[in-house]
């Protein structure tokens, strides 16, 4: 209409509120992940030691199991338990499959292509020929279907189990104390300076009274890299002086008292006969 001002065009999201973005949900998510491990359900009943030695048997079974039959087989083993654990059935699947086996599967695509043997199909599109083989695209599968599944696990225990018992449940299979402590100190403080950088970023943006160019927000982000590594390196030496003064000696403790049960023996040896089920059917099996 005549007189009428256009309206200025809306510009999307700079790269800087996209980063701010992606911190905060990391954060969340890591947040969410901790609210699922203290819910009353089956796995978080089960003793860290237990539990982590069940998937590791299921992993091993999952990883030595040539038929794509047995690993659905597991797989609805995982969502089952996953169900037993009153965990998201949709948040679950979503965090398994767009990830890594995701990223799996673009690996394997050149062997899908290149492996010899009786062809599914040929498509000649010009100078290029796309025919896939059948014991290329089976391979194929076998590889994603094994991903899938261990990443499966991986995350069903991450998310049943709260980070300090699963630490003190990894000395109890022998994993060197210096590799638990490296991995319980990274875990907290990663978190630490994520939210640290939420705060960098959003106290910037809450400052800002017009757009910033590229260039300007580049030389931000370095400086405050620069500025977030110096704070760490400050931050290291204080806490290890603080935990020394304190009676550090090396070892993690924590306030969970643990205790196999009759219950948590039942699981662990049904993870065992489930893993061993799945490791001496046939190889007849598709």
């Amino acid at each position: 209409m005549a007189g009428r001002k256009a309206r200025p065009k809306r510009e999307g999201a700079g790269w800087v509120e996209t980063t701010i973005g992606g911190i905060t949900g990391s954060i969340e998510r890591a947040v969410f992940t901790e609210e699922h491990a203290h819910r009353p359900g089956w796995l978080q009943r089960v003793d860290p030691r237990a539990k982590l030695g069940m998937f590791l048997a299921l992993v091993l079974a999952a990883s030595l199991s040539g038929s794509v039959a047995v690993l659905v087989g597991l797989y609805a083993v995982v969502l089952a338990a996953a169900q037993a654990s009153r965990l998201p059935f949709d948040f679950f699947v979503r965090r398994v499959w767009l990830g890594i086996p995701l990223f799996a599967g673009i690996v394997v695509v050149p062997a899908i292509f290149f492996v010899p043997g009786p062809r599914l199909f040929e498509l000649a599109l010009g100078p290029l020929t796309i025919a896939p083989s059948v014991p290329g695209l089976a391979g194929a599968v076998l590889f994603v279907a094994r991903v899938g599944v261990s990443v499966s696990l991986a995350v069903l225990l991450v998310m049943t189990t709260p980070w300090a018992d699963l630490l003190k449940s990894l000395q109890a299979v022998r994993v060197p104390q210096l590799f638990v402590l490296v991995l319980a100190m990274a875990y907290r403080y990663i978190f630490l300076f994520l939210h640290l950088t939420n705060g960098m970023f959003e106290a910037r943006k809450s400052r800002m009274v017009a757009r910033t160019s590229g260039r300007e927000q580049r030389g931000w982000i370095t400086g405050s890299m620069g500025n977030l590594l110096n704070r760490s390196f400050t931050m290291s030496n204080d806490v290890y002086a603080a935990m020394v003064a304190r009676g550090f000696s090396g070892s993690i403790r924590t306030f969970s008292d643990y205790r196999m049960r009759r219950p948590d023996w039942l699981a662990l040896g049904g993870a065992l006969a489930v893993a061993a089920v799945a490791v001496l059917l046939p190889r007849g099996l598709p």
